[in-house]
């Protein structure tokens, strides 16, 4: 299952991550966005989207590896894929229809969203 992983750009943002080449995603204290972290596996596919400033998905990353002995705080690590060739915004993710029941825009507040296939290719393409 893909994944929209979501970041504040002047905090982390995907210039850093690639940098970095490989991190822990962690700071998620939501018990929602928790369960989806830990239930991540390896390979998984993720688009990384920049909240707060910008407010687009901008890049694309995989799961490195996963250990969620501890459910509080699972050990994520993660690293990028690519940067999208073109920037999604959120005005128009919202107004895909691909993303119409999406629980992006029921629980606006998550920093980790599982999103389908579908949505997933229609970020990236």
């Amino acid at each position: 299952m893909p994944y929209l992983l979501k970041t504040e750009p002047n905090k982390y943002s995907f210039d850093d991550f690639e940098r970095d080449g490989e991190t822990t995603w962690d700071g998620i204290a939501n018990n929602q966005a928790l369960l989806y972290l830990r239930g991540m596996k390896k390979g998984e596919k993720l688009v990384i989207y920049h909240s707060n400033i910008g407010k687009a998905a901008v890049g694309t990353a995989k799961v490195v590896s996963v250990d969620a002995t501890d459910p509080k705080a699972p050990n994520v690590r993660i690293k990028p894929v690519k940067r999208l060739k073109h920037e999604k915004p959120l005005a128009d993710i919202r107004a895909a229809a691909v993303f119409h029941d999406s629980i992006m825009f029921r629980q606006f507040r998550l920093s980790v969203v599982p999103i389908t296939e579908e949505q997933y290719d229609w970020l990236v393409l």
